[in-house]
C-alpha cells in the first residue's frame, strides 16, 4: 500500500486518510509511525472487504447517524463501527494477519 504525503490536508485533526489503494498523509514523519499506518490499513482492509464504494457510502451514512444520536462531531466520527475497530486495534500490528472478514460488524 503507497502512503503518500499531501501537507494541504484540511484539518487540525485531520492527518491521514486511507483512499483505496493508498494512505495519504499530512508529514512524512507520520509514513513511519506504525500504529497511525496500521490504523489506515484496516481501514483499507474494510474498504476491499465492501467493494470500496460501498464503504465510502456506509461510513459517511453511518456518521450522519452518529451526529444525530450523539450531538457531537467528535464522539460521532469516535463511534462509526468502522472507526471502533480501527481504534481498538491500531495498537497491535499482528491484528490483521488474524482478522477475520467484516470485523468491523463486531463493533456496531
Amino acid at each position: 500500500m503507497p502512503v503518500i504525503v499531501n501537507k494541504y490536508l484540511i484539518g487540525r485533526h485531520f492527518v491521514g486518510v486511507a483512499l483505496w489503494p493508498f494512505i495519504v498523509v499530512k508529514n512524512e514523519g507520520l509514513k513511519r509511525d506504525a500504529t497511525f499506518i496500521n490504523h489506515e490499513r484496516i481501514h483499507l482492509r474494510q474498504q476491499g472487504e465492501l467493494l470500496v464504494i460501498p464503504f465510502y457510502f456506509i461510513y459517511l451514512l453511518e456518521y450522519l447517524i452518529r451526529i444525530i444520536q450523539y450531538k457531537n462531531l467528535e464522539i460521532a466520527y469516535r463511534n462509526i463501527s468502522f472507526e471502533r475497530e480501527a481504534y481498538s486495534n491500531e495498537g497491535n500490528l499482528q491484528y490483521l494477519k488474524k482478522r477475520t472478514f467484516w470485523s468491523f460488524l463486531k463493533y456496531r
